[in-house]
Formats: structure tokens, sequence, C-alpha cells
């Protein structure tokens, strides 16, 4: 298809004109052809023929099905309740599911009687499942077959009130196959399509709106898919070449004596392979001479902090200085904390900056940074003010990097004439896909392993009618000089909620553990800064043995001797909340326990985070699960990234396809990384069109 026609505006299209056009732009954001060509169905209507249980693919159409029901049963749930019958053929087995107008239907089917059944599929633990199927007895069902898979297309309500309805797009994406005579540039290379055994473009996108039968409809997703995937991949890798190529870094060339005393004589600790690793790659960017844009993943406890410093031992070993920033004022406390009692025997000069430092102490550390005697420097936001100048900022490293926006990042880069050295942080582990798509162009590390004798939390879930036991449990573990978090989820009472709130427990904690035997500290967000940090602090010094608190407490508390951690109305919790809040204990020697309070009514979703906590401390497996169950957008905010606008693929859903784009686009960079061999031209001129428009899916012709 001509490359213009399909950025011919949707008001020429037979069957549109301007009234549609402009509701097709505001509603659903279709302004060219080739917008309307990459607006695909979201299920489709199968009615062509009779599938097997045993031939059903993963894919989201709807499907006809012979079969009987051998067993019903009623299925209990977080709100009423949910009717399931055992479908099954010669084949295999599947599940019909209602969730209202139960009495009837039961009342009405019948059992061991054959009936065509027609909805859509899901593929839930391991079996086929139709909510609410269209049913009628075999004897009875009147055969009216059509002469395709009709698609059905997402839509609105001003849509359908605009008479732009399923029949109107069907016959909108028909006319634009006619005009454009079904010809289209592929855009991936001939040698990705025969490996991949990939259907050509214009009968991948045919099949995509007129689906031939799900065999094709499947291949017409995988190809639209991966060449969408393959195309962001390939963005983001050619991003971090050039940014290699072009922004030059300053070579830390010196493994100097900052470096060596402390690794001899000062480590507190073996390192772990993951840590070494790491440590690694770190002095192989900065060594490079081009800029270090690392991201550093690891979980609560894996010894990020080490990496750390001994990434700013570098830095002072080559003449330069390095900041730490990090969001909160408590967590930027601990930092300086820790890496000065690391750093005592090394003469490095390290202050800290806050929103609380005074002003007598800022002019100071102002002074001391311009003229070099300071080294490092750590501190929240205030790190970015105009007045912050380094003589020589070498490395800038920034914890919990997910809590700052891309525009503060960017002015730690202006503070020297060449850009720093970057070393992002976070203890919260993204799943690999979600890695791979936002973080793409960064270079990734791991820390993979725990330092050696910690020992694994144990986690277990109780439900409030255990409460007296676990209340004992308590009584025990302080008895033995260990100290208790409890955590609630709301901090005032919520009417339409029937949790723990805050002050409630509260009370009921202090009665149950009372003076002077027991001391209880408290901690909200709606304390004053003062009144929460003389809290902590009596928390810290053991002075109090249990600390009822909210959320507060999720990132940058460090208190070893906590062994206990008591999360209420855990079901309230995210999954990256509950395995956050976990880390705040088993940071001593002695065994460590996460205890999970429920009532009894829990949702499936609250069923999978819960059992999920229960069986595995890996912070990568809990985000992929944690990834599953809420995508994409929830957990990262990922829509703010641009790059994942996505059409047709879906990264929870189409890992595997990632990874082979992922592959294949870093095979095409390695053999030609200018893309100047013939059979990458067209990939170039893709690319071109693509960053060009700024829109992954204008680059289509």
């Amino acid at each position: 298809m001509n490359p213009s026609l399909l950025h011919t505006p949707i008001d020429y299209l037979k069957g549109i004109g301007p009234n549609r056009a402009e509701i097709l732009r505001k509603e659903i954001g279709v302004h060219t052809y080739g917008d309307l060509l990459n607006f695909f169905p979201n299920r489709y209507l199968d009615k062509t023929r009779f599938y097997k249980i045993g031939q059903l693919e993963r894919n989201s159409s709807e499907v006809q099905v012979v079969g009987k029901i051998v067993h019903l049963r009623t299925v209990e749930q977080k709100k009423g309740k949910r009717l399931v019958a055992d479908f099954v053929d010669d084949t295999g087995k599947m599940e019909l599911v209602w969730f209202r107008g139960q009495k009837w239907i039961r009342e009405n089917l019948k059992l061991n009687t054959p009936y065509v059944i027609f909805g859509k599929t899901s593929w839930y633990n391991g079996l086929f499942s139709m909510p609410h199927p269209e049913m009628e007895l075999v004897e009875d069902y009147k055969k009216n077959l059509r002469t395709a898979m009709q698609p059905v297309y997402p839509s609105t309500e001003r849509l359908g009130k605009a008479g732009i309805t399923n029949r109107v797009f069907s016959r909108c994406v028909q006319q634009l196959f006619l005009e454009g005579g079904n010809k289209f540039i592929d855009p991936l290379p001939q040698d990705i399509i025969e490996e991949l055994h990939l259907l050509p473009k214009a009968e991948a996108l045919f099949n995509a709106h007129f689906p031939k039968s799900q065999e094709l409809l499947s291949k017409a997703q995988f190809r639209l898919k991966f060449e969408e995937l393959f195309y962001i991949q390939l963005q983001l890798l050619i991003k971090n070449l050039i940014r290699k190529k072009k922004i030059k870094g300053f070579p830390f060339e010196e493994v100097g004596s900052h470096f060596s005393e402390f690794y001899e004589n000062h480590l507190p600790f073996e390192l772990t392979n993951a840590q070494k690793r790491v440590i690694r790659e770190i002095r192989k960017d900065l060594g490079s001479g081009a800029q270090m844009n690392r991201l550093l993943q690891g979980d609560v406890g894996s010894g990020k902090t080490i990496v750390a410093l001994m990434s700013v031992l570098l830095a002072l070993d080559n003449g330069f200085q390095a900041c730490l920033m990090a969001p909160t004022e408590i967590l930027a406390t601990q930092h300086f904390n820790g890496i000065s009692e690391l750093v005592t025997n090394l003469g490095i000069s390290v202050k800290l900056l806050t929103g609380s430092t005074k002003t007598s102490e800022r002019k100071e550390i102002h002074a001391a940074l311009e003229n070099g005697e300071l080294h490092l420097l750590i501190g929240t936001h205030a790190l970015l003010e105009e007045k912050v100048k380094f003589q020589n900022l070498g490395l800038a490293i920034i914890d919990e990097q997910h809590r700052f926006g891309v525009a503060q990042r960017a002015r730690l880069w202006k503070k020297n004439h060449l850009p720093p050295h970057v070393l992002v942080m976070t203890a919260t582990p993204i799943p690999r896909t979600l890695a791979m798509s936002l973080y793409g162009d960064l270079d990734i590390s791991v820390i993979d392993e725990l330092p050696p004798g910690r020992k694994e939390i144990k986690t277990v879930h109780r439900y409030d009618s255990n409460r007296l036991k676990v209340f004992a449990f308590i009584r025990d573990e302080i008895r033995k000089g260990r100290q208790v978090y409890i955590v609630y989820p709301l901090i005032q009472e919520s009417e339409t909620m029937d949790y723990k709130d805050l002050m409630d427990g509260y009370e009921s904690i202090a009665r149950e553990f009372p003076m002077p035997e027991f001391q209880i500290s408290i901690l909200h967000g709606q304390m004053k800064p003062a009144d929460k940090d003389y809290e902590m602090d009596r928390f810290v010094k053991g002075e109090t043995q249990i600390m009822v608190a909210t959320t507060v407490i999720e990132v940058g508390v460090n208190v070893p001797n906590a062994s206990v951690m008591i999360i209420e109305s855990a079901e309230r919790f995210g999954l990256s909340q509950l395995h956050q809040l976990r880390g705040r204990v088993g940071r001593g020697a002695e065994q460590s326990f996460c205890i999970l309070m429920t009532g009894h009514k829990l949702s499936n979703d609250s069923k999978t985070r819960l059992e999920t906590m229960v069986r595995t401390a890996d912070g990568f497996e809990i985000a992929e699960v944690d990834l599953k169950l809420r995508g994409p957008g929830d957990l990262m905010g990922t829509q703010q990234s641009g790059v994942l606008n996505l059409k047709i693929a879906d990264i929870v859903k189409d890992n595997d396809i990632l990874k082979t784009a992922r592959h294949y686009a870093l095979q095409v960079l390695k053999e030609d990384p200018g893309l100047e061999q013939e059979k990458n031209k067209v990939v170039k001129y893709t690319y071109s069109q693509l960053v060009k428009e700024k829109n992954i899916w204008n680059y289509i012709s």
C-alpha cells in the first residue's frame, strides 16, 4: 500500500465523512487510514464451524462447541456465588460459568444431553472456561452459518450513538483494503520472516481483520505482535548505542587506594558472587569512556548499598565527587549513617543534605562542594537545587528511581560539563519483560543472591479467628528481647469498609499489651515530621517493643532487632507492598516472621497474593505474579513512558514474543549497527519513519 495513502485523513474514506471522522478522532484516536488499519478487533464471532475442546487455541475469539454438561456446582466468591458446569466432549473438559440468573439456569439445564454452546473462551488454571455462553440443545439447533469469522471492534457509547456500528467499521476496513490494493511494503527483513515462518504483512493484516480460520488468526496476531515488539526493542537498543557513542563519559581508569583499602581492610563481610559480578559490570562501564546509564535491581537486603559505595570509591580514586539521592529523608539519613560508618577510617568527607538541613550547615556544604573538599553528598530532592554546585561530579546514584520524574533526574546531568555516570537503584524487583520494555535503553544489573547467613523470613497466613494465638506468639518473641511491627492499611475508620483502622488497632494492642510491661510506638503519615522521628527513634533504640504503623515504614527503616511483621487486613495490600513490608524484618541474625492477617472472605486475587507471599521470598517471582494480576499500567504507570502505547501486543501475555523480538533486534544490530546492509534497508526506512513520527504505529506502510 502506498505509504502516503496511509497518512490520508480518515475524513476521505468512503462511508466516513467529516462528522464521523471528528468522533473517531476524539473517541478512539483514529486520525488516518493507517490508524484505522491498526485499530484491531478485540474478539471474533465464529459460527462457521464447530470446535472440539482439545482444538481450542488461547486467543481472544468466540467459538462454537458441541458437548454435554456432566456436573453442576455452586462456588462461593467474595460477592455472592457463581454457578459452574463441567462441559465435556470426547477430547476434553471445559467449564461454563454464570454469575447471574443462576436459579433459572440451574432449573433449565439438562445433564448428559448434547448442547451447542457459543461464546468467548478464556484460559484459567489449566482449563478453558466460557462465561454466560449462548446455549441450545442440539436437536433444536437451527444451522445459520455465516461465510466467515466476523470481527468485533472495541466501541464506545458515543460511537454507537453516531451510527458507527461494528458493521460500519468492518465495511470501512474492507474499503481500505479495496483502495490500497492489499499491497504493503513488509517492514521486516526477509531472513527473519523465513526463519520464524511469519505470514507476509498483507496477509497478516487481512487475517487480523477478516480471519479465514482460527489458525490464520493466531498466525496473523503472532506476526503483528512480533513486528510491534521488534521495533520497540530496536528503538530502545539503538537509543542505548547512540548514547554510548555520542555521550562521552569521564573515564575512570584508576582503581586506586580508596577502593583497594576499603575492599581489603574495611569490607564488613564477604561479597556475594552476584555483588562481585555487578561491580565488574559497573567497573567496565566506568572505564569505557562512554557515559554509564545502568539500572541496579536487587531485592530488599541484597546489598545494593555496598555496590553503590564501591562505585563511589572508584569515582573518588579518579579525582571526582559523587552524590546519592534518595526519595525520603528517612532513607537518605539511613544511607548517610550506614555509609559514614563504613568509610570512617578512609579520610572521606560525607555530608547529608535534606529539606531539614539548617541554613548555616547548607552554606558550609555548598562551599565544600564547590572547592572539592566534600567527596560524597547524600540527600533528597534538595540535591537538585540550583545552589548545589559540584566542583567535579563524576557519579550520580539515584535510589528507588521510580519515585523521581525524568525531568528531576535530568537536572543531575547538568551538574557537570559532561554528564556524570548514572547508577539508578531499585529494591522493587521489576519483571524481566517489563524491564526490557521500560528500561530497554539502560544496561541492567541484577543482584539475585542474598548475603550468606540471612535466614529466610517465615511467612504465614492467619485468619482473624486465630488472633489470640498470634498475640501469644508476639508475647513470646518480646520476652526473647525481639521487637514487633504491626501494620494497618487505613488511618481513619471507613464507613463502607469493614477493615481494622489504625487507631482502633492501637487501642486493642494497648489493652492486650499494657504498660509498664510493654511500650508501644505509633507512626502514620498525618503526624508531624518531628513526632515521627521521635517515635521511630524510640523504636530503633529499643525503648518500645511494638511499632503500630501504616505503610510509612514500607521504605527505609532498618531495625535489626525487629523480628516480627504483622500485616493487618493483608488482602488490602498489593503484592509488591506486602513484599516491601516483609523486608523490614529479617535484617538481624535471628529467625524472623511475617504474619498476614485477614478475614475469611477473600477474592481470588487476594488468595493468589497471599499464597504467593507464603510460598516464595523471591522478589522477581513475586513481581511476575503482580504483573499478571495488575497489568503493566497499574504496576509502573507505563503509559507515561510513551513507548508502550501498544495496539496489539500485550507485554504480560506476550512475554515470550517480546523475548524473541529482542533477540532478533539485538542480532540485527550486532551484525549491522548502522543498518546499512541491503537486507536491512527496509528496517532502516521503517525505523527512520518511526523516530520521525514518534509514534510506534505510524511507521507501517
